[in-house]
Parts: C-alpha cells; sequence; structure tokens
C-alpha cells in the first residue's frame, strides 16, 4: 500500500510535471472508483492543474476553480504518469487495471491503477477536501507531528502499538509497511502496549517516526512514479525480508502471520532475543 513517503513523491512529481497544464479530459473506467457525482468528470476539462498535495496517505490533485481530485490508493493502487497516450482511442469501461485516465492539453496525463481482485480505489471530486470521508478523520500528520502531540496521539488510543501507530484517525501516513520499520528503529516491539510505554519509549517512537519517514521521503522525491516502489523496497530494514538478516545486528528477520497481512521485526532489536508467537495459534510475547 502506498504510504506517507510516496504519496508525497507522487505528489512531488505532480507538481513538477502537471502544474500549468489544461486537463484535456478526464475518463473513467471503473465506475465504482469514483465515490461523487457532482461535479461530474467533465467539470475539469479545461481547468489548469494548480497543485498537488497530500494529506495523510490521500492524494489530492487541485485544479483551477478549487475542484480537487482527492485519491486514496488502497492496497493494490498506483498513479502512472505518461508522456503519451494513444491518439483518439478511448479506454474501455471495465477493461484492465486502469481506474482513472486524465489526459492534459500537451498529450501527457496520468493513469490511476489497482491490481488484483478488491478493487477499493478510491476517488472523489470536491471542491472541499475535508468533504471526503477519509480525509476528514485523520489525525495530526505523523511526520509534522512534535513530541507533545505525537505522545499525546499515541497515548489516546490503548492498544498494541503496531495498530495504533497505523491508526489513521491517531496519526495520517503510516502503513503496514513503514510501521514494521518504525518499531525497529525504535526498538519496540510491535505487540507492546502503548498505556504501558514510558516516557524514553515514546520518545524514540517519535525520532523513529521521524527518521523513517523523512529517510524515505528524501528518497523518493526527484524519482518518477514508475520507480518510486523499487525505491521503497531497497531502503526497507525488516520489512517484507522475512529471512534475511537484520541489517542492524545480523538476526534473522521473524515475521507474524495474519488472516490478510503480516509484519516482520528483529527479535534481537525488538524483543529482546525472543520471538514472537503466531497470535493465532497462542499467546503473544510482549
Amino acid at each position: 500500500m502506498p504510504e506517507l513517503p510516496e504519496v508525497e513523491a507522487l505528489a512531488g512529481y505532480l507538481r513538477e510535471r502537471a502544474v500549468s497544464r489544461r486537463v484535456d479530459r478526464v475518463e473513467v473506467a471503473a465506475i465504482s472508483a469514483l465515490k461523487t457525482y457532482d461535479p461530474a468528470p467533465a467539470a475539469v476539462s479545461g481547468r489548469a492543474v494548480t497543485d498537488a498535495r497530500r494529506h495523510g496517505k490521500f492524494l489530492d490533485v487541485v485544479f483551477e476553480g478549487d475542484l480537487h481530485l482527492v485519491v486514496h490508493l488502497a492496497r493494490a493502487g498506483w498513479l502512472h504518469y505518461r508522456e503519451a497516450f494513444p491518439s483518439g482511442v478511448p479506454l474501455r469501461p471495465g477493461k484492465g487495471p486502469i481506474a482513472l485516465r486524465v489526459r492534459l492539453d500537451d498529450g501527457s496525463g496520468f493513469d490511476l491503477t489497482e491490481a488484483g481482485t478488491q478493487k477499493k480505489l478510491a476517488a472523489y471530486l470536491v471542491a472541499d477536501p475535508a468533504t471526503v470521508p477519509g480525509v476528514a478523520k485523520l489525525g495530526p500528520d505523523a511526520l509534522a507531528a512534535d513530541l507533545p502531540t505525537f505522545a499525546a496521539r499515541i497515548r489516546s488510543r490503548r492498544g498494541q502499538v503496531k495498530g495504533v501507530l497505523t491508526d489513521q484517525s491517531v496519526l495520517a501516513g503510516v502503513g503496514n509497511a513503514y510501521s514494521d520499520e518504525i518499531l525497529h528503529a525504535a526498538k519496540l516491539s510491535p505487540f507492546a502496549l502503548t498505556d504501558r510505554l514510558t516516557d524514553d519509549q515514546v520518545a524514540a517512537l517519535h525520532g523513529a517516526t521521524g527518521r523513517v519517514l523523512g529517510d524515505a521521503v528524501s528518497r523518493s522525491l526527484g524519482h518518477r512514479a514508475a520507480e518510486l516502489k523499487g525505491e521503497k523496497r531497497s531502503g526497507l530494514a525488516v520489512h517484507a525480508r522475512t529471512g534475511l538478516p537484520c541489517p542492524v545486528c545480523g538476526d534473522t528477520v521473524r515475521e507474524v502471520s495474519f488472516a490478510d497481512s503480516s509484519l516482520q521485526y528483529c527479535p534481537t532489536c525488538q524483543t529482546g532475543g525472543k520471538p514472537l508467537a503466531d497470535r493465532r495459534l497462542s499467546r503473544i510475547v510482549r
């Protein structure tokens, strides 16, 4: 799932490439992806792209006249920028992974795509991003929150720290991958309970959040959209690295699997050398 650093980089890429270009037209191939009907997509035609922003993990493309295309890429969505599209060939609804296409006046533009069968990509054409339900519920931005704000938000919800850290109403922008990386950098078990964290542990978690997300944003900016997934994978220490050595201590990265997701961690760095048991089978080690 695209998280804060990738969405920030996509917004940056659009600011460099699309701002000042006028929209030729918007084509919707997956009707289920467009969650609004007023204004209609045709309302964007002829308007210039004026900005691209981020709200947590939501991408916000801003058009002249203060219209916003707000997109949540979900687990398998992505933005593909095209320097040129086949002329005169419209999208065929329901065919292929493309959900929505924005054509610009210089022949370039971008596709919003979604792989797999779980079609959860969501696009909203609105006058105010705050009217998008997911945006309205966002907590403070994880990269921008100072320590007092961060500590108050983490302690506002009692639960396992990984789940609280990825709750977008607590802090916006962190998902499964970067929460694994942040907890590894903070030397915390993903199952540590937020109401048992010491002040020092919360400070370490705040510092790790800033470092991990800040470094990921720095690495991602300047890359083309097509390069961002590879850049993300190259910077990961534990996430999606089950069975490989931890780059900090050399211990083997381990995994805990759930019904539709998994997490990765280093026992030596995070749990005092003790492997975490599979939550589905036995009691976990905190």
